[in-house]
């Protein structure tokens, strides 16, 4: 395999992320490790195979799928020679975010009965391009069509950085042009000047072509880091490795484990070389491979997992909640579908909408009524909640029935809850004593509860006795019994004021709209407080956001309300608060209030906190540093090279409210340098969120979002730290990365950190 040829055959514009040392690497991986290992189904995805590709039961065009040489792309095209040009299209196994065996698909599912399900698998793509349905001539080829994409997707997402890094022999050379080429196509804008230099001093041979030896040298000064050296050098005796006594003192200072045995560990596992690891010292390399690992990530690692008390009545945790599930786009004339539910849940939502209507044929269907918006069978949903629920998360998952169906139909989706859930669906209460608080996540692990209007009996009761017909008889005559007995412990109510909190009963929530929300909020905020304290609050979106925007979710987490109902389908600001506000606690879609929002007494008001609970005045300083490998924005010019700079924001209670931004560093994706220092006063830390925005600079239109990446602050690390982007849509951008110190300081009080100034020299890009 030539590389420069092998390199520049490929759709790159696919792949422009990925850096040229790690691509290289992995074509090195593919064709001596995994080839050979799995010959079967690599082999074979790389002959290529007929299929059917379906979009529904009418819909059904014949395709060839073939994976190219460069292992990350795979070509479909149509068999029908005369539509060739237009009908080759492309994937890049990047770009995928799971592959689904069987009939797991809308589409597919409609051909359960007329065609073998092992035979079909469905292949499911990050963002919003559509689901690619196939049907296999054999069942064979599906299940090495689905082995194979699963076996190259965990390569890529599986590599290490030592692997990245580490020395790999290559084949083939290349010209200057070539490599000028090829790096334009990554986003590195290398100084003329510097990059022929660069060039000229690798070109051992000096035949002006770089041969495999001379790549591995070029790509290496390519990939310094002089602000890592710089901060080895600062802990390092003799400029040349770190002692485990030096490590530690570096680890200390960083706020972790400082011990010797955890300094042996590091060395152990992110050393490259075996002197250097067998007498136990971390060289410059091994140091900028810990560095740029998820142990050494900006969020704390801790919190990765399921980490807090899990004991505590439902009220006291924000509950990660959607809106309009069932859509794919907005409200008026978007698609209704089952995806939209499987991504939710394996995000780790646990409370999901169904817009519930009458349907054909006595089956109800969900949709957004009044609209254009398609329809999708209540029952379908349900089969799709049932499959999906707890992958992602082991905790309750609440379905949030917004209900207009005819009291026959309500039976139905009644009947269909009951068979197709089963033992998951909480039908009773989990104990026979009066009801005090809300029953904890823990309490109700692996178990499905229906949120609804449910009959009150004493009410229903005095409407049949009395000579009237009173609204409580009018609404027990409009509620399907069957459906009513479901509603356990989520039940639907109208909201009639904060009075009385004690007496009201722990399992009535209410609804509210955004705007009402924000009403109480301004007006009550200290009451709104108490009431969430005890009883759960859904918030969903104005009617008016038609394309199915989103509202701020900061102001009503402020208040303790529990289910911020939000677009999932929509991405942006809205959407990444509330990725970061889930992302602790093993993003399993329950995080625990702070304590001063959690009792009946509080006097907390998100309107006014100056000195009262959760007051701890904080002083947060973050350097941004730098910034590695970050993507092309304009991928249709070849020579479009992102200008970024950096927003750092702060979302809180109003007054923490903060943004603050670096300098922009003209043509420089690759390694751009701010050593910008921005400084923020937080009154209440608990409650903030910090959110990393990277744009792209435009002198004439509004800059171009890059990526992002929040969290909330007591899950930010002190010291140097890498901050892993992720894109519009949530979906990891590596291996774009921030380069960051954090210092932070409370009541007086520093948090020891690395010194914040280091001598660091200038990069040459």
């Amino acid at each position: 395999m030539v590389l420069s040829h092998s390199l520049l055959a490929v759709p790159f514009l696919l792949i422009t992320s990925i850096q040229l040392l790690f691509y290289s690497i992995f074509l090195i991986l593919l064709y001596t490790i995994l080839v050979p290992k799995y010959n079967e189904d690599i082999r074979m995805m790389m002959r290529g195979s007929d299929m059917v590709k379906v979009r529904s039961t009418r819909w059904q065009k014949s395709r060839h799928l073939r994976l190219l040489e460069d292992g990350l792309t795979v070509w479909c095209e149509s068999t029908k020679s005369s539509r060739k040009a237009k009908a080759q299209q492309t994937f890049a196994v990047t770009e995928v975010e799971c592959v689904r065996e069987g009939c797991q698909s809308e589409a597919l599912r409609q051909l359960s009965g007329s065609v073998e399900e092992n035979q079909c698998f469905t292949v499911v793509f990050k963002g919003d391009r559509k689901s690619l349905d196939l049907l296999c001539p054999c069942e064979d080829d599906a299940r090495r069509w689905v082995r194979g994409l699963r076996t190259l997707k965990e390569l890529v997402s599986n590599m290490t950085q030592k692997e990245k890094r580490a020395d790999q022999n290559r084949d083939g050379k290349m010209s200057y042009d070539e490599v000028k080429r090829l790096l334009l196509m990554i986003n590195i804008d290398l100084n003329e000047q510097y990059a022929r230099s660069l060039f000229k001093k690798c070109d051992r041979s000096g035949d002006g072509r770089l041969d495999h030896i001379e790549i591995e040298e070029f790509c290496r000064e390519l990939l310094r880091r002089p602000e890592l050296d710089a901060v080895f050098r600062h802990y390092s005796s003799n400029g040349c490795v770190l002692s485990t006594m030096e490590l530690r003192d570096f680890l200390g200072d960083q706020g972790e484990d400082a011990s010797l045995n955890h300094a042996q560990k590091l060395i152990l596992t992110y050393e490259l070389n075996e002197w250097a690891q067998k007498n136990q010292f971390m060289t410059q390399n091994g140091f900028t491979v810990y560095m740029l690992s998820l142990e050494n990530d900006v969020f704390n690692p801790d919190h990765a997992r399921v980490c807090q008390d899990m004991s505590h009545p439902l009220a006291h945790y924000y509950i990660s909640s959607s809106h309009n599930t069932y859509l794919t786009k907005d409200q008026v004339t978007g698609a209704s579908s089952t995806e939209p539910y499987i991504k939710a849940l394996n995000q780790g939502c646990r409370c999901v909408e169904l817009d519930c209507w009458d349907g054909d044929k006595g089956e109800p269907v969900i949709y957004h009524g009044h609209t254009l918006t398609s329809k999708v069978p209540f029952k379908e949903v349900i089969e799709t909640i049932a499959q999906y629920a707890f992958k992602a998360s082991p905790y309750p998952l609440i379905l949030s029935l917004e209900n207009h169906c005819s009291v026959e139909q309500q039976a139905v989706m009644a009947k269909h809850l009951h068979t197709i859930l089963d033992k998951k669906l909480l039908t009773k209460p989990l104990s026979d004593k009066p009801l005090k608080d809300l029953p904890s996540p823990e309490d109700l692990k692996g178990r499905i509860l229906v949120k609804g209007k449910k009959h009150t009996p004493h009410l229903c009761q005095v409407g049949k006795t009395s000579s009237n017909a009173s609204d409580p008889t009018k609404a027990c005559a409009k509620l399907s019994p069957e459906l009513s007995d479901l509603v356990v412990y989520c039940k639907s109510i109208t909201f009639r004021g904060f009075e009385n909190l004690s007496e009201k009963s722990a399992d009535e929530m209410s609804s509210f709209s955004e705007s009402e929300a924000l009403r109480l909020i301004k007006d009550s905020g200290k009451l709104f407080v108490r009431h969430n304290s005890r009883q759960l609050s859904r918030i969903y979106p104005s009617g008016q956001r038609l394309q199915s925007s989103n509202y701020n979710p900061q102001e009503m987490w402020n208040a303790g309300c529990q289910m911020v109902a939000l677009n999932f389908q929509t991405p942006g600001e809205q959407m990444d608060l509330n990725q970061g506000r889930f992302l602790e606690n093993g993003h399993c879609g329950y995080v625990l209030k702070p304590s001063f929002l959690c009792s009946p007494t509080s006097n907390f008001n998100p309107e006014s906190t100056g000195g009262g609970p959760g007051h701890v005045p904080t002083q947060l300083t973050i350097r941004v540093i730098s910034a590695q490998q970050l993507p092309k924005i304009n991928t249709d010019k070849a020579s479009s090279i992102v200008d970024p700079q950096v927003w750092v924001e702060i979302h809180g209670v109003a007054i923490d409210n903060a943004r603050q931004k670096t300098h922009r560093v003209d043509n420089n994706g690759f390694n751009p340098r701010w050593d910008s220092t921005l400084s923020f006063q937080l009154q209440v830390p608990d409650l903030a969120l910090v959110r990393f925005v990277v744009e792209d600079h435009d002198h004439t239109r509004k800059n171009d979002f890059v990526g992002q990446f929040t969290l909330p602050f007591t899950s930010l690390r002190t010291g140097y730290r890498h901050v892993h982007l992720l894109r519009a849509d949530g979906s990891s951008l590596s291996p774009a990365t921030l380069f960051i110190n954090v210092k932070v300081s409370r009541k007086g009080v520093y948090i020891k950190t690395v010194p914040q100034r280091l001598t660091i020299g200038k990069t040459k890009a």
